[in-house]
């Protein structure tokens, strides 16, 4: 097999490669079916509207399963995501905050994955402070343009709120991580500077997987062309370059998701930093 320049993803928790949530951790908790952040490139939402759960129109309104907010959750084994599904809103927090401590409270270790409200960290930083060490954010960041962020994500945070949610949670001495998937800049890495300093553990890269090619506007065609090319073999390959050229303790930092090394693997290629 040929070899690159070293780019290879693992659970941190395990020495298996993995892929999809299982990357990030052993299990998930979600409490709604819907998110009000409506991404475009949403695959909880491809997968509701495929079995029926929600419409297209429907996603963006946010259903509270109350058996999974009143379970009683025991100690797993591994790390659990929360939410994998749906995000931590106003609207939601606090069964968010209460479903949190309840899996705190009996051990678990918990990655919070979140597009972040700058109100809702506030508040979930003081709330979870006296299981600080079981906790990881995980915020998502995936362009510096707001003109992006809202075409692809329009219900979600601005990138003010997610800059200021990083560096409070750092300042408030959490665990904290960003994912730039999918990334919506040519080149991420003006991004990845940005956000390194307040960065304590891991900045994953992905790219977007699903990109719809039907039934656009000419305004929405602009942005998907605009997302095929940046997704192209030959941009991955130009941003690993740079990644490569970057002080080594930021380059520690970054992972690459499973769609960028499935790339590597249809072409027999294996990859690491």
């Amino acid at each position: 097999m040929e070899k690159m320049a070293n780019i290879v993803e693992k659970n941190e928790n395990s020495n298996q490669i993995t892929s999809g949530t299982r990357e990030w951790a052993d299990t998930n908790v979600n409490l709604c079916n819907g998110c009000s952040n409506n991404c475009r490139y949403c695959y909880a939402l491809k997968m509701a509207v495929r079995f029926g759960r929600k419409t297209e129109e429907t996603w963006k309104e946010m259903e509270l399963n109350k058996d999974a907010i009143h379970k009683n959750y025991r100690k797993r084994k591994g790390r659990i995501m929360f939410p994998s599904s749906h995000d931590i809103t106003r609207e939601i927090l606090k069964p968010c905050a209460f479903v949190l401590r309840k899996l705190l409270s009996t051990g678990n270790e918990v990655l919070i994955t979140t597009k972040p409200d700058l109100t809702c960290i506030y508040k979930l930083l003081s709330y979870l402070k006296p299981y600080k060490s079981q906790v990881q954010f995980r915020f998502t960041i995936t362009s510096k343009d707001p003109k992006k962020l809202k075409f692809w994500e329009p219900g979600a945070p601005c990138i003010e709120d997610r800059l200021q949610s990083l560096k409070l949670a750092r300042m408030k001495g959490f665990k904290t991580s960003v994912s730039i998937e999918p990334f919506l800049d040519k080149n991420p890495i003006p991004l990845i500077l940005m956000l390194a300093n307040d960065v304590t553990e891991s900045i994953w890269i992905g790219k977007m997987n699903y990109i719809k090619a039907n039934d656009l506007t000419p305004e929405e065609q602009k942005y998907y062309n605009f997302q095929r090319k940046i997704c192209s073999w030959s941009n991955i390959q130009e941003i690993i370059s740079q990644v490569q050229k970057l002080p080594q303790e930021i380059k520690s930092k970054i992972r690459l998701k499973d769609s960028i090394r499935k790339m590597h693997e249809k072409r027999g290629l294996e990859v690491e930093l």
